[in-house]
């Protein structure tokens, strides 16, 4: 048997003795890949945290814009809340109220706006924008005359 070389008792395979183990080169140039990746992973979660945190917030503005088109939908055609104010709006309707709330939480504003006539006569453009933290979204829909 040669100095440096020894036989494994399993294989029978001759295996030189400067084969076993990692060397420390070796062991930091994977320590640095796996921090590579780690990194890579990390950034990836801060991202998906934002835009989740994004998708969120217009969840919730859709949310009270869907809520207060509803609630006019449900009105009759001739209430006073559905109203055109003019253009621009006058800012009250017959009945001095306007039509812009805020929410319970003070964070968003919902306002709507009517106009008569359109797209088609006997029918009302019912348009809900809710602003709050910097953004805007629109609902629109068209409430028809029943009668």
């Amino acid at each position: 048997m040669r100095q440096g070389n020894a036989y494994t008792k399993k294989t029978g395979i001759k295996k030189s003795q400067k084969d076993q183990g990692f060397t420390l080169i070796e062991v930091l140039i994977a320590i640095t890949i796996f921090a590579v990746g780690l990194l890579a992973v990390a950034a990836m979660q801060a991202s998906a945290i934002r835009v989740n945190s994004t998708a969120g917030l217009i969840t919730t503005r859709m949310t009270w814009a869907q809520d207060k088109l509803e609630e006019l939908m449900a009105l009759p055609y001739s209430d006073h809340l559905i109203e055109d104010l003019g253009d621009p709006p006058s800012g009250t309707d017959s009945e001095g109220e306007s039509h812009q709330e805020t929410t319970p939480d003070g964070i968003y504003t919902i306002s709507w706006t009517v106009t008569d006539d359109t797209p088609i006569s006997s029918t009302k453009l019912i348009t809900v924008t809710v602003t709050g933290r910097g953004k805007v979204t629109q609902v629109s829909y068209v409430k028809p005359s029943l009668s």
